[in-house]
């Protein structure tokens, strides 16, 4: 039987709702972004966050019943990140999707963020399917994870300190590039010479794990002794050398993970996976590597309802619901149901 889906996202500074038929046909997406107003202090204030996600979560889910042409009486579940994620900001969003839940009758779906951005995969590619290897890189998390059902992961590689999208972010704030930072910095590394400022890549020894901070600290003490001599950095060519850095640091640990494992595919997902560098050294490796890559759409990269309402319609269908109890977690692993997680396991 056909499943109606509407499912909220509100992990960060986007307040999103979505409405799924059966996980990949997506009858209606909205977005309200805060972008703009956080712009205003360099990056996501989480209190202002959380206080916009109240004053638009319900007519968010008001308009996208209206765009997908239904009224909330024909919905089947309601969905809500519940991890990872600012805990204020998530709580908003499933405490209103537990009440929407609630006075409908009907199950109420916690999704987890990270498999919600592997979701997003589905949406855009309705063949694919899993065993296969994911790569998420966004503003928090860059993580390595192995595939075996849609409800059924496993994580291979982690950051040991900064994700990659904190280091775009930090490097970019430092280049007095705008809001948000990565984004930024992606247009401008187009332009410039990645060879003109080497930086290090960093490596956990024998382990897939990654860590950033060291490629952030050289490229802002890169930035400082520039400014300190009053000498003029290029901001092209560090853009470009950043993201090349973050590439061949990323790239290399994905493709050994799928062979590992024995995955001929491949998908990337986040915010980070929208950059052109990294898309483009996906492409070429993959196909050195004799592996199928699936790249979303630039839409489906940031933080949206799709994905949520798409992942929310195989957990549903594993059973993965939970009551009005359901906490949210700020951190919580993508191999762990959310349904199931308790900080005394």
């Amino acid at each position: 039987m056909s499943k109606l889906i509407l499912a909220v996202e509100s992990s960060c500074d986007e307040t999103a709702c979505a409405v799924s038929r059966d996980g990949r046909e997506i009858l209606a997406d909205v977005v309200y972004s805060q972008a703009e107003m956080h712009a205003l202090y360099g990056g996501v204030v989480p209190e202002i966050a959380s206080r916009k996600h109240i004053e638009k979560v319900s007519l968010v889910a008001e308009q996208a019943c209206r765009q997908a042409g239904i009224v909330p009486a024909q919905l089947d579940a309601v969905a809500a990140t519940c991890a990872p994620g600012l805990i204020g900001a998530l709580l908003v969003g499933a405490n209103f999707a537990k009440g929407a839940a609630l006075a409908l009758d009907v199950p109420f779906v916690p999704v987890h963020h990270i498999r919600g951005h592997v979701a997003a995969n589905y949406v855009a590619f309705p063949e694919l399917k899993p065993p296969m290897t994911a790569l998420v890189a966004s503003g928090g998390h860059t993580v390595i994870l192995d595939i075996s059902d849609y409800t059924e992961m496993e994580v291979l590689a982690t950051t040991r300190d900064d994700a990659a999208g904190e280091a775009f972010d930090k490097i970019a704030r430092m280049l007095g590039l705008p809001y948000p930072g990565g984004a930024s910095l992606d247009r401008l590394s187009k332009t410039g010479d990645p060879k003109r400022y080497p930086l290090p890549h960093a490596g956990i020894h024998d382990s897939l794990d990654f860590s950033f901070s060291g490629l952030k600290t050289a490229a802002v003490n890169l930035i400082h002794n520039a400014q300190q001599k009053g000498a003029e950095i290029s901001r092209e060519d560090l853009a470009a050398a950043v993201s090349v850095t973050v590439a061949e640091t990323v790239v290399p640990r994905v493709i050994r993970a799928a062979k590992e494992r024995g995955r001929r595919r491949v998908c990337a997902a986040g915010g980070v996976a929208a950059n052109s560098t990294l898309r483009g050294m996906l492409e070429r490796e993959c196909e050195k590597a004799g592996l199928e890559l699936y790249l979303p759409p630039l839409s489906l990269c940031g933080d949206n309802g799709s994905m949520i309402a798409c992942q929310a319609y195989f957990e549903l269908m594993a059973g993965h619901t939970a009551g009005a109890d359901q906490n949210c977690f700020a951190t919580m692993p993508a191999s762990q149901h959310v349904s199931q997680f308790d900080y005394a396991l």
